[in-house]
């Protein structure tokens, strides 16, 4: 990755948005800049966040609206796909791959959050759902890996 994509890669960390309005893409930045702080709001994460660093679990869960939420780890990664692929410079074949798996997984850790645990301990939306989207994205990247090394045969 060069340093441009990473430049934009990490801003799109920071804030769903910012990658793009790096990009010159102001209307698509304004949007998920405002999407992000409209799930932001409705569904509490800021409090679920906190909560959850001080060990509040069961108060995390409590606070957290899973209707917006849910909604979080798509726009998040599509903000950083996005900023990554439009950011100057190619793109390797199926660079989404990643993104794409870790956005589905993340989804699925925060679905699951209120329920599974793992040795006996509920990490619940926060560390669940990020837990499965590193998952996703290590999936992703050995997908993508196996992908681009059978074209090469």
């Amino acid at each position: 990755m060069n340093e441009d994509k990473l430049e934009k890669l990490l801003w799109s960390i920071a804030i769903p948005g910012f990658g793009q309005l790096l990009n010159g893409k102001v209307i698509k930045g304004t949007i998920l800049i405002i999407l992000e702080f409209l799930i932001n709001t409705n569904s509490n994460l800021n409090s679920l966040i906190m909560l959850s660093f001080n060990g509040k679990i069961n108060e995390a869960i409590q606070v957290t609206d899973f209707q917006w939420l849910l909604f979080y780890p798509c726009v998040y990664v599509f903000a950083m796909c996005d900023a990554v692929k439009e950011a100057q410079g190619d793109n390797p074949p199926f660079f989404y791959l990643p993104f794409v798996v870790g956005a589905y997984l993340g989804t699925l850790g925060i679905f699951y959050s209120k329920t599974l645990t793992f040795f006996g301990i509920l990490l619940g939306p926060v560390f669940l759902g990020i837990a499965f989207f590193v998952s996703g994205i290590m999936l992703g990247t050995f997908c993508k890996y196996l992908i681009t090394s059978r074209e090469k045969v």
